[in-house]
C-alpha cells in the first residue's frame, strides 16, 4: 500500500480512537460512580398500627364535630358613662380618663364660675370569651369572670350566625354563669352534652376548644394532667378543677373540655402561668359541679349552699402521729359551732371526718365542696373517727348564709424546731373577753407575748391567741397551761388547741429536743 495512504489511514483511525475515548470520558463524568450504596426503601408501617393511628385520627375529627358547632364565642361590652363639661376638643376627657394627656394637646381654659352646659361620654370596653349551648331554649353556660359586670353581650355561632344574649344567673363561688339568646331561639340550635367527671381518668385525652387571642372555634388537645387541683390559695371559692395541658388561652374561657365520647367534662376556667398566655398547666371546672348550678341559675334562681358548722383542717403527719392515726386522709374537727347542724349531730373537737354521705373525704377541700354542693335540709351521713373507731353520725344541714364565711380553719404559720417554746400566758379576764370577742366563761388562756424567732413564733402563735388545749387536755388557766408543759417534757411536739378571731385550729410547735 503507498505509504502516503498509509499514514492518511492511521491519521484517521487514530482521530477515530481520540473521539471515542472522548466520548467515553464525558459519559463517564455524566455518570459518576456513586461513592456508596443507596439504602432500601424504608419498610411501610403495619397495617394494624396504621389502622389505629386513622382511628384515633378520626376520633378527634369526629368529636371536633360534634362539639364546635355547640361553642359560642362571646363579645361583651362595658360601658363608661362620664358627664363633663363642653369643650372644643372632644376627646380631651377620653385621654385624660387613660392618663395619656398629650402635652402637645391644647388644654381647656380656665372655667368662669357658671356651671357649663353638662353632656353624657361613653366608652365601650370590649371583651371576649367562649361558652357552651346547653339546651334548646338557647341557655348557654359560661365562666362567670367572662360575663361579669358588663353592659351588652353577643355571641357568635359557628355556622357566623350572631345573636344578642342577657346574663340569667351567676354564682362567683364557681365562677359559672349561664347567659341566654335574647328574643326568638332558632329551631335548629345545636347543642353540647355535659359528660361525668366523676369518671374522668388522670391520662385521659380531652379536646379543649374556644376562642384563644378571638380565633373563634379553636380547638386543641391534651390529656388529663391532674384532678382535684385548687388554683388560689386561701380562696374561699369551690375549686375542684381538672387540669390539663390542652393550649388554653385568654379567649377560652367559658368554652368546653371534651372527651373522646365528644361530652363535655369540664368547662375552662384559668391557667397556670408566669408569660400571661398558655404555659401548659389549664384549669377546667368539672362537669359534674356545673351540672348542680346550672339549672337553678338557667331559672334565675339563687344558689343555696349547706353547711355543717365546723371548722376543718388538713391532717398533716405531724397531726397524723398526734392523733395515731393510720393515714391523712379525712378532715379534722378543730371547732364545731354551738347549735350548728353538727353540734346536733353529735360531731366533737378531735373528730377526724373520713367518709360525707358514702364517698371517701380525701381532704379538706372535698368535703368542704360536698357540703357546699348538699342542698340546705338534707340529711347527710357523716362517717367519723373517734378515739380510734369509726362511728355514724346524721347531720341536717343549715344554709350557709354569704356573711358567715365558710368552714376550713385558716392555716397557721410554717411548723420547725427551735430552742424554747417562748411564749407567756395569762388568765381570761371580762375585759380580755370582750376584747378578743370571747365569752368570758371560756376555758383557756390568753397568750400574752409571744418571744420572736421562738417555737411558739415559728408554729404561728401570737398575742392575743386563745389557747383552750394542750396535748388533747383541756386547759382552764395558767396552772393547768404549765401542768400540761410538765407533761409535756421531753417531747419533740407539743399539740394546742388555739381560738383566734373565733375560729379554732390545731397546733403543734416543736421543742428543743426536736430533731432538724
Amino acid at each position: 500500500m503507498n505509504p502516503k495512504k498509509i499514514q492518511a489511514l492511521s491519521t484517521t483511525l487514530g482521530f477515530a480512537l481520540f473521539v471515542a475515548v472522548g466520548l467515553t470520558l464525558f459519559t463517564a463524568a455524566d455518570k459518576p460512580t456513586p461513592l456508596y450504596k443507596p439504602a432500601a426503601p424504608p419498610q411501610p408501617l403495619p397495617e394494624s398500627t396504621l389502622a389505629t393511628v386513622r382511628q384515633l385520627n378520626d376520633a378527634f375529627v369526629a368529636v371536633a364535630e360534634r362539639v364546635r358547632p355547640a361553642v359560642v364565642s362571646i363579645y361583651s361590652e362595658k360601658v363608661i358613662k362620664m358627664r363633663r363639661p363642653e369643650s372644643n376638643f372632644p376627646f380631651e376627657e377620653f385621654f385624660r380618663y387613660f392618663g395619656e394627656q398629650d402635652n402637645n394637646t391644647p388644654r381647656r381654659r380656665q372655667q368662669q364660675p357658671q356651671q357649663p352646659q353638662q353632656r353624657e361620654f361613653k366608652y365601650h370596653q370590649g371583651g371576649m370569651g367562649s361558652g357552651i349551648i346547653i339546651d334548646t331554649e338557647g341557655h348557654i353556660l359560661t365562666n362567670n369572670h367572662v360575663v361579669d359586670n358588663v353592659d351588652e353581650i353577643k355571641i357568635t355561632l359557628t355556622d357566623k350566625r350572631s345573636f344578642d344574649a342577657t346574663i340569667i344567673g351567676t354564682d362567683p363561688k364557681t365562677d359559672l354563669a349561664v347567659i341566654k339568646i335574647k328574643g326568638k331561639v332558632p329551631v335548629d340550635l345545636p347543642i353540647a352534652e355535659l359528660g361525668d367527671s366523676d369518671a374522668v381518668r388522670i391520662g385521659d385525652m380531652v379536646l379543649a376548644i374556644g376562642a384563644p387571642f378571638g380565633y373563634p372555634q379553636t380547638v386543641t388537645h391534651g390529656i388529663i394532667s391532674a384532678k382535684g387541683r385548687s388554683t388560689f390559695s386561701g380562696s374561699d371559692n369551690y375549686e375542684d378543677f381538672l387540669q390539663t395541658d390542652a393550649a388554653i388561652n385568654p379567649g377560652n374561657s367559658g368554652g368546653p373540655l371534651v372527651n373522646l365520647e365528644g361530652k363535655v367534662v369540664g368547662i375552662n376556667s384559668a391557667i397556670a402561668t408566669r408569660i400571661g398566655q398558655f404555659a401548659g398547666v389549664g384549669f377546667a371546672i368539672p362537669s359534674n359541679m356545673a351540672k348542680s348550678i346550672w339549672p337553678t341559675l338557667a331559672k334565675g334562681g339563687k344558689i343555696t349552699r349547706g353547711m355543717l358548722g365546723v371548722n376543718i383542717q388538713d391532717i398533716t403527719p405531724d397531726l397524723k402521729d398526734q392523733f395515731k392515726l393510720t393515714s391523712t386522709k379525712g378532715a379534722i374537727v378543730s371547732q364545731v359551732h354551738k347549735d350548728s347542724a353538727a353540734d346536733k349531730a353529735g360531731v366533737k373537737v378531735e373528730d377526724v371526718i373520713v367518709r360525707y354521705n358514702g364517698k371517701e373525704v380525701e381532704d379538706v377541700r372535698t368535703l368542704r365542696n360536698a357540703v357546699a354542693a348538699t342542698a340546705p335540709g338534707t340529711k347527710v351521713n357523716l362517717v367519723i373517727l373517734r378515739d380510734g373507731k369509726e362511728k355514724t353520725l346524721i347531720a341536717k344541714l343549715n344554709e350557709l348564709k354569704a356573711e358567715e364565711g365558710e368552714e376550713e380553719a385558716k392555716p397557721a404559720d410554717g411548723e420547725t424546731s427551735a430552742a424554747t417554746l417562748g411564749v407567756t400566758v395569762e388568765a381570761l379576764t371580762a375585759d380580755t373577753a370582750k376584747q378578743l370577742g370571747l365569752d368570758k366563761n371560756e376555758r383557756g388562756v390568753v397568750v400574752r407575748e409571744v418571744e420572736d424567732e421562738s417555737p411558739a413564733a415559728v408554729a404561728g402563735l401570737r398575742a392575743g391567741d386563745f389557747i383552750t388545749e394542750v396535748d388533747r387536755e383541756t386547759v382552764t388557766g395558767p396552772k393547768d397551761f404549765r401542768t400540761a408543759l410538765q407533761k409535756a417534757k421531753g417531747k419533740e411536739s407539743i399539740l394546742m388547741l388555739v381560738k383566734r378571731d373565733s375560729a379554732s385550729r390545731f397546733v403543734i410547735i416543736k421543742t428543743k429536743t426536736a430533731k432538724d
